[in-house]
């Protein structure tokens, strides 16, 4: 039975941990995951860029899957990344995610094809309809070279089961261009952690993060404040996130969060080539930003 997705809350684009032997290291992802669900997180997103979907098997992402689906036990829904080059593979990912229990989809435009604007609505219609689950599209043209704009959503707007998007073009004027154009019809999730209270004080309905796999209890806090209303408490906790959070705007990001979550003694900082683990003088200027961090890190009532 699949848990209905609310589109609502934090919902952490999730690390996938690997052994030394490159190996899914699914105790150290089950140990994320209850970390995450201690916190009080909403959702969780499975193969994701943050998750290093591009290097993953098809049967690893599955294994992920039933990991998180085990852990989390119905109490928050489970989403699948589906990002492929052509359309017959994103519609077989979708049929092996629904297949196996997943409770909603997030769905990137086609990869490494700069689709126009009718080839990518094409695109995530063929996927959309293909599956049951509910959908969220990520709009991401700042790094996949896609623009999923207004006009293009007014067309996607026709499938029910396309409910919500990834805002993540760094033009925070779409928030509101949206909500113009749609009301409620989908629900917005700021997707980039340097803009996130900025969305969410525009009228996002939540936030899917990346700094959020090793900062949990934070990542909520701030978004329960702003809900709140308690903007000042907010942006206190955001301000000390920031350098942090910027983290999350490199080509590394990967190995940065990764590297954070090893500080947290929720990750390791393992990657999958071609990635490889940070060393020298970078290795040392990222670890000085998490540290310096960690030394000032706020209390959070649970």
């Amino acid at each position: 039975m699949n848990v209905s997705v609310s589109w609502e809350g934090v919902y952490p684009a999730l690390l996938t941990p690997f052994t030394a032997d490159d190996q899914l290291d699914l105790p150290l992802f089950e140990k994320n995951l209850h970390a995450q669900l201690e916190a009080g997180v909403h959702g969780f997103i499975i193969g994701g860029s943050l998750g290093e979907a591009s290097t993953l098997l098809n049967e690893e992402k599955i294994d992920l899957l039933k990991s998180g689906l085990a852990v989390c036990d119905s109490k928050v829904p489970v989403l699948v990344n589906i990002a492929e080059q052509a359309t017959k593979q994103a519609i077989a990912r979708a049929h092996e995610a629904e297949t196996n229990g997943a409770d909603g989809l997030m769905l990137l435009p086609p990869m490494r094809y700069p689709a126009d604007a009718r080839e990518t609505v094409t695109f995530f219609k063929a996927v959309a309809q293909e599956t049951s689950l509910p959908v969220m599209i990520y709009n991401n043209p700042y790094d996949y070279k896609i623009m999923t704009t207004v006009a293009m959503f007014e067309e996607l707007a026709e499938l029910p089961n396309i409910q919500a998007v990834k805002e993540s073009t760094r033009d925070l004027t779409n928030v509101t261009r949206m909500r113009n154009a749609f009301g409620d019809r989908f629900k917005l999730l700021g997707g980039v952690d340097t803009l996130a209270l900025e969305a969410l004080l525009l009228g996002c309905d939540g936030w899917v993060g990346g700094l959020v796999d090793a900062f949990p209890q934070e990542t909520v806090a701030i978004y329960e404040l702003i809900k709140a209303g308690q903007v000042a408490e907010a942006l206190e906790i955001y301000r000390w996130f920031m350098p942090l959070l910027e983290l999350d705007i490199h080509p590394k990001l990967v190995q940065y969060i990764k590297l954070a979550a090893q500080a947290t003694g929720l990750g390791s900082e393992y990657v999958r080539a071609p990635r490889l683990p940070l060393i020298g003088a970078e290795r040392e200027q990222v670890l000085n930003i998490i540290e310096t961090a960690l030394a000032k890190r706020p209390m959070i009532n649970a």
